[in-house]
């Protein structure tokens, strides 16, 4: 894992600095983050679950808006994520995703199908070379474990209820010399299963 550089400013940053730096930004678009270049300002106490809570000093973050406007200007750099404004990043932790697709809408079929993702902060992405559906193996339990690109390096797990949606959508193709069974979107194919492995 990439070392953090040693912090750089003095100040202590907080959560509501950060949200009212970002807040000026969000009335103008979405923030020009590869512009930003600040100095590493440290760690906060502020994580992101596996099931995609943001919490702060160990409390979840319960207003929607704070935690889309976060979101906005979180940034992945190597394992590490960060939280970026003109003026200072900070490093937060990150437990699995950034991210959860909780929705899924198909357009089209078969190799001509679109599959755009809706996520838990409101985005909104579909699948595409620039954008791949990913999907390991669970390391505990073997099971499929779906992802999709959301931005810069920023992946949304996808699920469980939208993955067996997608399931469903699934046709067998070959990639890559082996037969799977997967996903067309954007004109690619995302292999889900190793078409063997089904009954």
């Amino acid at each position: 894992m990439p070392e953090k550089p040693p912090r750089q400013n003095p100040v202590k940053p907080s959560a509501e600095g950060l949200a009212a730096a970002a807040g000026a930004f969000a009335r103008k678009g979405p923030p020009p983050l590869h512009l930003w270049n600040p100095p590493f300002c440290g760690d906060i106490d502020m994580e992101i679950r596996r099931d995609g809570t943001w919490f702060y000093l160990g409390t979840p973050i319960g207003r929607a808006p704070l935690v889309r406007l976060f979101a906005s200007i979180l940034r992945r750099e190597g394992d590490n994520y960060f939280l970026v404004t003109p003026v200072e990043k900070v490093g937060i932790r990150v437990q699995d995703a950034p991210f959860i697709a909780v929705d899924a809408e198909a357009r089209g079929e078969g190799a001509a199908q679109d599959l755009t993702f809706t996520t838990n902060v409101g985005d909104t992405v579909t699948a595409d070379p620039e954008h791949p559906i990913r999907c390991p193996r669970d390391a505990a339990s073997g099971e499929p474990t779906p992802y999709v690109m959301v931005r810069a390096g920023l992946e949304a797990r996808i699920d469980r209820k939208t993955f067996y949606r997608l399931v469903e959508l699934a046709r067998p193709a070959r990639h890559e010399g082996a037969d799977w069974v997967g996903l067309w979107s954007g004109g690619c194919f995302f292999p889900l299963i190793p078409a063997a492995e089904l009954p």
